[in-house]
């Protein structure tokens, strides 16, 4: 990719310390490196500037406006969805989760018509998102409907030393061994090749989790990780790809940290986020591959807890933008890339409620 990186940039969560990862990414030089289009409420990233201690001198473009050529590098487009008065801090809200919808819908559009090379968002909380919109599920659901995917992404949590994917996302403990199958797993384990090498790993090499304790242990503690997982590990490695497995999930992240494997890919959501939380709460990344752009955002969430205490730490924030862009930067242009878009039109059909996504 020989033009700049261009990241369509959603403000999330109004009530947590979005705003405020929002300003200080901002205002930090290294993340301006990018241009951003940032979407969302102007008076919300104002009270995010407030709680960083940082003022930015940032471009506004109302959506009214958006009829004409828009600015060069970093700008804001304002949405004035988002009153922070209406919104309080500390806690998730109906007007705040609608917003994030709205930002975040916003930001596909853009990428999706080729106004922009990446997606990257501040934290969401899904109980808000879904109370702004009912059907709202995962981020992975949302991006499927809005884009008209024909190929559904995978979601990744990254640190330096090892990278975790999993089969099954936001799913309840109680459907994951259902929603598991062979092809299910092998294709899984493919598209995280490919994305892997994609962000410049050669042959990763991935320990894929068992399911049950002790791999099962020769059936005597579930029959899923000898019938499903381990056939489908068969299958990769016959076709040449670097998959041991299905290895206790006790012990595959230690294996993982000592060098032997590159990613460690696990059945559950919470299977591999314990693990990853651990290992770099403050450091890892969640990115949502598999698109014809990359979505990444920090991998912790809207931290209610210290909201409006300016103590945020971006530091995964910036290794999100950092992530993104290296991936951008390997994807080809995208054909709508170049040509006259109509953002206004997008947004305005991203702000109408009475639309139907999916």
């Amino acid at each position: 990719m020989d033009h700049p990186i261009k990241v369509a940039f959603a403000i999330g969560d109004a009530g947590g310390i979005s705003p405020e990862l929002a300003a200080k990414i901002l205002a930090d030089d290294d993340a301006n490196k990018n241009d951003m289009i940032v979407i969302g409420d102007r008076r919300l990233l104002a009270r995010g500037e407030a709680d960083a201690g940082v003022s930015l001198d940032l471009p506004v473009v109302a959506l009214a406006d958006m009829t004409g050529p828009l600015p060069d590098g970093t700008f804001m487009v304002d949405l004035g969805n988002c009153d922070p008065d209406a919104v309080p801090q500390g806690t998730w809200s109906e007007d705040g989760g609608r917003a994030a919808v709205q930002n975040f819908r916003c930001a596909l559009l853009a990428a999706h018509a080729g106004v922009a090379d990446l997606v990257f968002f501040t934290p969401f909380n899904k109980h808000a998102m879904r109370m702004g919109q009912s059907d709202y599920v995962d981020e992975i659901g949302f991006v499927n409907a809005t884009i008209g995917a024909t190929r559904s992404g995978r979601e990744f949590n990254v640190l330096d030393e090892v990278w975790n994917a999993r089969v099954t996302s936001h799913i309840p403990l109680r459907n994951v061994a259902d929603a598991l199958s062979e092809e299910k797993i092998f294709q899984s384990i493919k598209l995280t090749i490919e994305i892997m090498q994609g962000a410049g790993f050669d042959r990763p090499r991935i320990g894929v989790a068992a399911l049950n304790p002790h791999a099962g242990d020769g059936r005597n503690f579930g029959t899923e990780d000898d019938d499903i997982i381990a056939p489908a590990v068969e299958r990769a490695r016959a076709e040449q790809m670097a998959v041991t497995g299905p290895i206790p999930s006790d012990t595959v992240f230690v294996r993982a940290i000592k060098g032997e494997f590159d990613a460690v890919m696990t059945m559950y959501h919470d299977q591999g986020q314990i693990a990853m939380k651990l290992l770099g709460f403050d450091r890892g990344v969640t990115l949502i591959a598999g698109y014809p752009f990359p979505i990444v955002t920090p991998a912790h969430g809207t931290a209610y807890d210290i909201a409006g205490q300016g103590i945020a730490n971006p530091g995964a924030t910036k290794k999100a933008v950092e992530l993104g862009r290296n991936l951008a930067q390997r994807l080809p242009r995208k054909d709508g890339s170049g040509k006259e878009v109509d953002l206004r039109a997008l947004f305005n059909k991203a702000m109408d409620r009475e639309t139907t996504w999916g």
